[in-house]
């Protein structure tokens, strides 16, 4: 399976769209088999869901993201975890494990000037 987690500083970044760059996990069976970083090639609305797909993402993980957003990536068939925090290596640990602990979108709108709604 492969998993992006929006990254910033080798932390789970705070916005999925807005992040500098994803970390993508390929793991199968239990173990990481490869780990790439790629540049975030832009936010515009409904690009991210279509591009991860064509990646064969399956799963997404960030602090924060939008309804709508949440919504784009559903419909291709990717399942995302927001209220995510903490050091890459110990949230894709929890993942595997299945014990990764999500919750309310962190995004914050006042400082980007955006609305996730």
């Amino acid at each position: 399976m492969i998993v992006a987690v929006a990254t910033e500083n080798n932390m789970v970044a705070q916005h999925f769209g807005r992040c500098p760059e994803y970390t993508i996990y390929g793991i199968d069976d239990g173990r990481i088999v490869e780990q790439n970083v790629i540049a975030n090639p832009g936010h515009e609305p409904g690009f991210l869901p279509r591009y991860l797909a064509d990646m064969s993402v399956k799963y997404v993980i960030a602090g924060g993201m939008g309804p709508r957003a949440q919504s784009l990536f559903s419909e291709q068939g990717i399942e995302t975890h927001v209220g995510v925090s903490g050091p890459l290596n110990e949230v894709i640990e929890a993942f595997i494990e299945g014990s990764l602990q999500s919750g309310i979108s962190t995004c914050e709108h006042s400082k980007g000037g955006h609305s996730c709604d």
